[in-house]
């Protein structure tokens, strides 16, 4: 039956009112009383890992009554919060004999390290892999603000945010960039329920820049729409080791003006032919866009840029095969390491969780450790460059 064109607007509401409050009611029954997420527990070897000690070290800190006290169950096992285990980081740290060992951030000297992770299509896996990305170098001891500049908000979902009932007031990146009446950074920052994580969440608020920014170019606003990011996070540079922006599935205002921002550029490929042909058209339009960028006065220099293959199934002959071609083209350019495509990864967020944040005994060993190592080898590399662009 044909749809009434002049009510499809109607329609369109109906349908939005209805999905916006089924997820309330999905969200309440995930994380109740208060529909806020918490995050579980580590074991006390996922804690001894990302501490890079023994678990019997540990068990011994425990039993000298050195650190915080972890969580003892009936079983005799014991569980610690995140904010347990930054604690031990610092009281290991005081008696490390080389500084950093446990605290990787920043040291005096160290700039701010701001991450940009783009993709001009949409389903690269560019929010599975901020996130994930995010969380991680939050677990391994950093100092992470992450900004949700996508207006779709999916990085804001997974941290528990569900726009149009947390954000009716605004609470985005947009209140801060704005060209009139702009508000301090810190009053859209949220602490998140991982330790060491705080977040600006995104919704749709973020289109009102895209709409702003012409009318602003018009009118020879002396502020430039691609500094704004950059003014913003300055003033809370000395707050964050690290900043990872999750950018929109799109070229525009937002995009260039987090790329000036950046320190650094991860781009998300799946290595199918139509992703790569969809790439390659966004890499020409964002040589070309930032090239207008940088003879503005833009600083178009980065720490470093490279792709990260994801949804990557290592069975799978063409994937194979783009991923060869990308790597005889890009070098060194692309990680070393894939992001697997994993039932975990995608079962993990049908409950808008990671794969940090669920429990192992969710899935199949095999299946949660294959994906597990296949994230923190991505992020390890991602790690390691983040300290070769503090020198070390």
């Amino acid at each position: 039956m044909a749809v009434d064109q002049t009510r499809i607007d109607a329609l369109i509401g109906d349908h939005a009112s209805k999905l916006s409050e089924r997820l309330q009611a999905h969200r309440a029954q995930l994380f109740p009383p208060n529909a806020r997420k918490e995050l579980r527990r580590f074991t006390s070897g996922e804690a001894a890992d990302l501490l890079g000690v023994n678990d019997a070290y540990l068990r011994k800190l425990h039993l000298d009554g050195k650190g915080p006290s972890p969580e003892v169950r009936g079983n005799g096992r014991r569980y610690y919060s995140t904010a347990d285990i930054q604690a031990l980081r610092e009281f290991l740290e005081d008696g490390a004999k080389s500084p950093g060992t446990y605290l990787p951030g920043r040291r005096e000297g160290d700039h701010l390290q701001v991450i940009t992770v783009i993709n001009f299509k949409g389903g690269s896996g560019k929010t599975t892999t901020s996130a994930h990305l995010a969380q991680k170098l939050a677990l391994d001891g950093y100092k992470v603000l992450g900004v949700d500049l996508d207006p779709q908000a999916s990085f804001s979902a997974l941290h528990g945010y569900q726009p149009e009932f947390d954000l009716l007031d605004g609470g985005t990146l947009y209140d801060a960039i704005r060209y009139e009446d702009p508000v301090p950074l810190r009053e859209v920052i949220q602490k998140t329920y991982f330790t060491n994580l705080d977040i600006v969440p995104g919704n749709l608020d973020l289109m009102e820049f895209e709409h702003d920014t012409p009318r602003a170019l018009a009118q020879r606003d002396g502020n430039l729409f691609f500094t704004r990011v950059g003014a913003v996070l300055a003033e809370v540079e000395g707050e964050y080791d690290v900043v990872v922006i999750d950018c929109p599935p799109q070229l525009g205002f937002l995009t260039m003006s987090a790329l000036s921002a950046a320190t650094a550029v991860l781009v998300t490929v799946h290595p199918q032919m139509l992703d790569v042909m969809s790439m390659c058209q966004f890499l020409l339009m964002t040589s070309n866009l930032l090239g207008v960028v940088s003879e503005a006065g833009g600083d178009m220099s980065y720490d470093w840029l490279r792709y990260v293959i994801t949804r990557y199934e290592p069975g799978d002959g063409p994937q194979n095969q783009m991923v060869s071609f990308m790597r005889s083209m890009f070098g060194e350019h692309v990680l070393n390491h894939p992001v697997l495509k994993s039932t975990a990864i995608s079962d993990a967020g049908i409950t808008k969780q990671t794969l940090y944040e669920v429990e192992k005994s969710q899935f199949t060993r095999s299946t949660y450790e294959r994906a597990m190592e296949s994230l923190n080898a991505v992020n390890g590399e991602i790690e390691g460059l983040i300290q070769q662009a503090w020198g070390r």
